[in-house]
């Protein structure tokens, strides 16, 4: 059976603040949302991406650290994080299946880690040996990692969390960014976010 983003196979994935644009609406929560920053924050900033996805990689290491100082840190934007999945998907499911076993508190720090390695892994080839590197240094045995990849609950949870996204949310790409209910288009930075704070809401 082929694999694709809502049928994935477990056992082959194992080895192998402006004041106008704060009035506008933000979209509904889903299951299994991941909150940086605030909850408070007037602002929402959900940002869909893959751990498999170069693209997600380059704006978390690069731009998404002058944001998280200058708007999450300080309280004006809250950042909702929800997941997707590209190529290869079992590398991008079994990430987000380690930072849930991670546990909440420390779940951006695995996906921290996971982008920092993500090109390092690939070049590797050894995509489940990267992984169980990572989630050692988070303190998992090797028998909880695999445990974690092998949870069918968990991995349905997440084929459901992108099935949301796909289907409610029509995100078709990585990273995709939706700012107080306005999708974003191309790179955020933190120049582009100020501009879109400052800019009028539509609608």
């Amino acid at each position: 059976m082929p694999l694709d983003r809502r049928a994935l196979i477990v056992t082959s994935l194992a080895f192998a603040a402006g004041p106008m644009i704060a009035r506008a609406a933000s979209l509904p929560p889903a299951p299994g949302d991941m909150i940086l920053g605030s909850a408070k924050a007037p602002v929402q900033l959900v940002v869909f991406a893959s751990p498999s996805c170069p693209h997600c990689a380059h704006w978390w290491i690069e731009d998404l650290p002058a944001i998280r100082k200058t708007y999450i840190d300080t309280g004006k934007v809250k950042l909702v994080f929800r997941e997707f999945l590209t190529a290869p998907p079992e590398f991008a499911a079994a990430a987000f299946l380690l930072a849930r076993r991670v546990g909440p508190d420390r779940y951006f720090e695995v996906l921290d880690a996971v982008f920092a390695k993500q090109a390092e892994i690939f070049q590797s080839g050894q995509l489940f040996e990267g992984l169980l590197q990572i989630g050692k240094s988070f303190g998992l045995t090797e028998a909880q990692f695999t445990a974690a990849l092998s949870d069918p609950k968990a991995l349905k949870e997440v084929n459901d969390r992108v099935e949301i996204a796909e289907v409610r949310d029509k995100v078709e790409v990585t990273p995709t960014f939706i700012l107080a209910g306005q999708r974003i288009p191309g790179a955020l930075t933190a120049a582009t976010l100020k501009a879109a704070l400052a800019a009028p809401a539509k609608g």
